[in-house]
């Protein structure tokens, strides 16, 4: 009995002094990497049934160049069934090793940086064009709106700053920079930035309300669980939805308040005589047009965003209720419903604003509010 016993706290010794690497096999890596690859001939291409489907899909078999990364400059053959290439087209692929050793590509996606270069151009050539010198204002706006975004709000929420608070800070700073720097630091612009900054405060508040009044989690897509699952379930995504709404009806209520200043002080200038009264009546008469065309544009902006989806639900046989109770659907109406309410509430707190302030005002420059909507 004690020699087995001893036996027993031997092996127990033995096998806690041994390396893990004696006493485990050492996987293979099996995620290598993603490269780019171009195309250099199409060896097969044929239409397929798509496995457990009645879909056809097409699948090619092509000859690949690899243009970076370990393999660069190797010929692969790999098996597309992404996106139908064609010779010469470029495009990032997977790379993986299994425990077999057997090697394996998989296309992910096309390399589209070239188009979207040359499109950006021609936006930036458009806007210049027709904007002149306060188009270019209107670019380095856009610019430093983006900057805020990507290298202070993401940044900030991943560091563990609330969602919500960092939107409305971000907001402020790319409202200031969209309004100052394309119409000039002058007290139309003043009245604009300020009304704005009470809109999207008010606008918050009600998305807030919204928000949790509907349960909205802020989990719309598989984009999110893998983001959550990313992040350890560290972020509030109820919070993240909130700024995202923010974020998203900031290019309006620019567009709308800019519009309002301006309105009443051509009112106030074409004739000085007109009573604050009678200018507000006259700018939120045209206001109510202005937030009419943008509520419309607003909606179907989100509208044709989600239209993939829209046609999926119409040819599923969930039922319109159904559809319509998702999170994905009810998000994008929780969405509209607020951006909308944020025009509405914009227009009046600017107006006045603007009467109260702008009565002597006379601008130095001609108002030609040409920029763009951000939705």
């Amino acid at each position: 009995m004690i020699f087995t016993r001893l036996n027993v706290y031997l092996l127990l010794l033995v096998f806690l002094l041994t390396p893990s690497s004696l006493l485990a096999q050492v996987p293979h890596n099996d995620y290598q990497g993603t490269w780019h690859g171009q195309v250099k001939d199409i060896l097969s291409e044929e239409m397929q049934e798509i496995p457990g489907t009645d879909t056809d899909h097409l699948f090619q078999t092509i000859r690949a160049e690899v243009l970076n990364g370990p393999l660069e400059g190797e010929i692969i053959t790999i098996e597309n069934d992404y996106l139908k290439l064609d010779k010469g087209d470029k495009f990032y692929f997977n790379h993986n090793i299994y425990f077999d050793g057997t090697e394996s590509y998989g296309i992910i996606n096309i390399d589209r940086i070239g188009a979207l270069v040359v499109l950006v151009l021609i936006f930036m050539a458009a806007v210049i064009a027709f904007g002149g010198k306060q188009g270019v204002r209107s670019l380095l706006a856009l610019g430093g709106s983006f900057f805020a975004i990507f290298y202070i709000l993401i940044p900030g929420i991943l560091n563990g700053w609330s969602p919500l608070f960092a939107s409305i800070v971000v907001a402020s700073g790319i409202l200031f920079a969209a309004i100052f720097f394309t119409h000039g630091f002058n007290r139309e612009s003043l009245v604009a930035y300020s009304g704005t900054m009470v809109a999207v405060v008010l606008t918050g508040l009600f998305a807030t309300f919204a928000v949790f009044f509907t349960d909205l989690s802020g989990f719309t897509d598989d984009a999110s669980t893998y983001l959550n699952f990313n992040t350890r379930g560290a972020l509030d995504f109820t919070s993240l939805l909130l700024g995202a709404i923010i974020i998203g009806v900031l290019g309006v209520l620019d567009d709308i308040a800019v519009t309002q200043a301006a309105v009443v002080t051509e009112l106030y200038n074409s004739n000085p005589n007109l009573q604050p009264r009678e200018v507000y009546k006259k700018a939120i008469r045209i206001g109510r047009e202005h937030v009419s065309a943008l509520v419309n544009t607003l909606v179907l902006a989100y509208t044709g965003a989600a239209l993939p989806v829209l046609l999926h639900f119409y040819v599923s046989a969930s039922s319109f209720t159904m559809a319509v109770n998702t999170e994905m659907f009810a998000t994008e109406i929780v969405r509209s419903i607020v951006g909308s309410i944020g025009l509405i509430l914009a227009v009046p707190i600017v107006t006045i604003l603007a009467v109260l302030y702008l009565k002597d005002y006379k601008p130095t420059h001609p108002h030609t509010h040409s920029h763009g909507h951000s939705h």
